[in-house]
C-alpha cells in the first residue's frame, strides 16, 4: 500500500469510504487544521510520507490506540490524532511515544483517574469553544477500564458531539483467539483483590450465560485462578498474555489445571486477559459439589451432621445421600 503525500480528502481510502468525510464549513476563514488563526495544516507520517490531516469540526474524539504493536492504530486515528487542538493521554509518556513513531507534534494534555471535576469542566470549556480534543488511554479502547467516562458523561450532557474512533481492545482480541463461545461474553474488568471477595464476585458471576472477560495483574493470577476453579469448578478458560506483542502468549485449559501450571510456575509478566467458558450442565454440577464442603463445614458449625446434611442438600439440590457421606467424612477429619 502506498501512501501519496498530498492532503488528506484525496486519498483513496478517503474515496472509498474508510476514512471519514468530514464538513469542515463551521471552521471560520484562516483557521488552521487545528483551528487556531493563522496556523497552518498539520501532517502524520506513515509509511515514510507525510500525509495532510484536515481540520476536525469540534467535538471529543474517544480514539483507540494500540494495544501493544504500533502498526495496529487505524489511519482515521492517526488523522485525527494529527489534527486535534489536544490529545488528553491517561499517561502523556506512553502516548508522546505513540506519537513521535509517527510524527504528531498534537500538544498533549494529562486527564486519568484522578483528575478531578476542575479538570473535567475545563475540556468541556474547550470543547464549548470549539475546540476538537482526542481522548486515548495508555493502550486500546479508552472507557473500557480505563478513565474517560466521566468526560465523555459531561460533554454529552452538553449537548456537545463525541466521536468514537474504534480499534485496538485487549478484552476483544483475547476473546476471539481463546477458543471460548463468543456469541455472548460480560466483561467485567479487574476482580477484587482480596480472595473472600474475590470469590464472592465469581459466585456472583456464575450464572451468566456467556464468556467471561476478566482482566487481571500478573502477581494475582495464580490466586485468581485457585479462586475461580474453587468456586467455578473446571470450566473450560483462557490466559492471553501480551497481546500482540514480541512475547504473546495464549493458555487454553481447565481452570484446575492453569491454576495448577501458573501456581507452579515463577509469575508471569505483562498484560493478561483472562477468559472463562459459560458454566455447562456438566460444570453446573461440579461447581456445585466445589462448594458443598464448604457450605458442609458452615452448616455443621450450628447443626448435627444430619440436619447439616439435609440443608445443603436442600439448597444445593445434590443427593441427600451423597452430601451426608460428605458430612460425614468431614466429620471424621475433624476429630482426628
Amino acid at each position: 500500500m502506498k501512501l501519496a503525500a498530498v492532503p488528506f480528502n484525496r486519498h483513496p481510502w478517503h474515496r472509498s469510504g474508510m476514512v471519514q468525510v468530514i464538513d469542515n464549513r463551521s471552521r471560520k476563514p484562516g483557521q488552521g487544521a487545528r483551528g487556531a488563526p493563522g496556523r497552518g495544516p498539520t501532517t502524520f507520517t506513515a509509511f515514510g510520507l507525510a500525509a495532510e490531516a484536515e481540520p476536525l469540526p469540534a467535538g471529543l474524539y474517544v480514539v483507540a490506540t494500540p494495544i501493544g504493536n504500533l502498526g495496529d492504530i487505524s489511519l482515521r486515528a492517526l488523522q485525527t490524532l494529527a489534527a486535534a487542538d489536544a490529545v488528553l493521554a491517561e499517561d502523556t509518556r506512553v502516548t508522546r511515544t505513540l506519537l513521535a513513531h509517527y510524527g504528531i507534534t498534537t500538544p498533549l494534555v494529562s486527564y486519568h483517574e484522578h483528575s478531578n471535576d476542575a479538570v473535567r469542566e475545563r475540556m468541556v470549556h474547550r470543547l464549548r469553544d470549539g475546540q476538537a480534543l482526542a481522548l486515548v488511554s495508555d493502550a486500546g479502547t479508552p472507557l473500557v477500564s480505563d478513565p474517560g467516562y466521566r468526560l465523555v458523561e459531561a460533554a454529552i450532557a452538553e449537548g456537545l458531539r463525541v466521536v468514537p474512533l474504534p480499534g485496538p481492545s485487549a478484552a476483544l482480541a483475547a476473546l476471539v483467539v481463546s477458543g471460548l463461545p463468543t456469541d455472548r461474553f460480560f466483561f467485567e474488568g479487574f476482580l477484587p483483590s482480596k480472595s473472600a471477595a474475590r470469590r464472592t464476585r465469581l459466585a456472583e458471576l456464575a450464572d451468566i450465560p456467556g464468556t467471561l472477560v476478566l482482566y487481571e495483574a500478573p502477581h494475582r493470577l495464580a490466586e485468581s485462578l485457585a479462586d475461580a476453579a474453587a468456586v467455578l469448578g473446571p470450566r473450560a478458560a483462557s490466559v492471553a498474555r501480551e497481546l500482540t506483542k514480541l512475547y504473546e502468549t495464549v493458555r487454553r485449559g481447565t481452570l484446575t489445571d492453569l491454576a495448577e501450571a501458573y501456581g507452579a510456575e515463577p509469575q508471569p509478566k505483562g498484560e493478561i486477559v483472562l477468559l472463562i467458558a459459560p458454566a455447562t450442565a456438566e460444570t453446573r454440577e461440579a461447581e456445585t459439589r466445589a462448594t458443598m464442603e464448604d457450605k458442609l463445614r458452615d452448616a455443621m458449625r450450628q447443626h448435627s451432621v444430619k440436619d447439616a446434611a439435609a440443608l445443603v442438600a436442600g439448597e444445593t439440590g445434590l443427593p441427600k445421600r451423597d452430601v451426608y457421606a460428605r458430612a460425614l467424612a468431614l466429620s471424621r477429619q475433624a476429630r482426628e
